[in-house]
């Protein structure tokens, strides 16, 4: 892929928890600013790709342990995931050539690299996709806890001795679900293709290309609205800029240019990156902006910017 793209991937949470910390709370700085890490960003598009039959390396998945108490489900180590995709590699690692085309051949390693400190070998491959944190741009949001009834009594009162403890234990237990009110939360990201230069020198990948950056694209674009858990049902995509440049052009974090305005029936978008951009249009291909025209608007001061709707992908006027 013969260029730099820089960008922008905006998440909205109403009344769910997009990215929480051990807390429970939506995770934050010190001086009480939100945001979310780049690997709640990354996970549900992982768990995309791995729906749509992509080799995936990095995320969870499950093995079946025989033990004396039964059938166990137990997650799989690194390297038993990575034999579980190559059944027919090394075992013992030492063709490093193989081990690289293999990790290379996994959609996650191909966009965001990788740590691979198994079978004997200690590779790091630096991602040619980079995502920041994402910070939250809307000032009032609110978190707070909703109590949860369970269905069932605490069976615990097996092992109570006292009458009042076995009493309460009768009762269905309670429990708790931390929540933000609104949040929305966007992320820069950069991607590179001349990080995989030496690697392509070796012979063990043909390069970051062009299918690379469609599958990620259209991954971007819907991957959080698709990962409908119980925390993240309240979670969506809706913005995404795509800027593509010129190999040598550089550009700052443009998620500090981006301003979030609340408004009653729609809310406003602000891109304050015109000084920036505008001076450089001889040299950037092109601009692109998918965005929800139904709850938001977008207002910016770059110069021939395409704008389409996030959902249908057709081009708004």
């Amino acid at each position: 892929m013969n260029k730099r793209v820089y960008g922008v991937i905006g998440i909205v949470s109403k009344m769910s928890n997009w990215n929480a910390d051990f807390t429970g709370y939506p995770k934050s700085t010190s001086d009480g600013s939100v945001f979310g890490s780049d690997k709640a960003l990354k996970y549900p598009m992982k768990v995309m790709w791995n729906q749509q039959g992509e080799k995936v390396l990095y995320i969870k998945s499950f093995k079946q342990e025989v033990k004396k108490e039964g059938i166990e489900l137990t997650p799989r180590s690194l390297t038993e995931r990575y034999d579980y995709l190559f059944p027919e590699s090394d075992e013992q690692g030492k063709d490093k050539i193989l081990l690289l085309k293999n990790l290379f051949s996994t959609i996650d390693v191909k966009n965001f690299g990788a740590t691979f400190a198994e079978k004997g070998n200690n590779l790091s491959i630096t991602g040619a996709v980079q995502i920041g944190q994402g910070m939250n741009k809307y000032k009032n949001s609110i978190a707070f806890e909703q109590q949860i009834l369970s269905p069932f009594r605490d069976d615990s009162d097996k092992n109570k001795k006292d009458k009042e403890d076995k009493e309460d234990a009768k009762a269905t237990t309670l429990g708790t679900k931390i929540i933000s009110d609104e949040a929305h939360y966007f992320y820069p990201f950069v991607i590179n293709p001349t990080s995989y230069d030496e690697f392509v020198a070796l012979g063990v990948t043909k390069g970051y290309t062009e299918e690379d950056y469609e599958k990620f694209k259209d991954t971007a674009l819907v991957a959080a609205t698709a990962f409908n858990t119980n925390a993240k049902i309240g979670c969506e995509n809706e913005l995404a800029v795509f800027i593509e440049t010129e190999r040598d052009v550089y550009l700052p974090d443009l998620s500090q240019y981006i301003n979030f305005v609340k408004g009653e029936d729609c809310s406003i978008i602000e891109f304050n990156i015109g000084d920036i951009l505008n001076p450089l249009w001889d040299r950037i291909k092109c601009v692109e902006i998918y965005y929800n025209p139904h709850t938001l608007q977008i207002q910016h001061d770059i110069k021939n910017v395409k704008k389409f709707n996030l959902f249908t992908k057709k081009e708004l006027i």
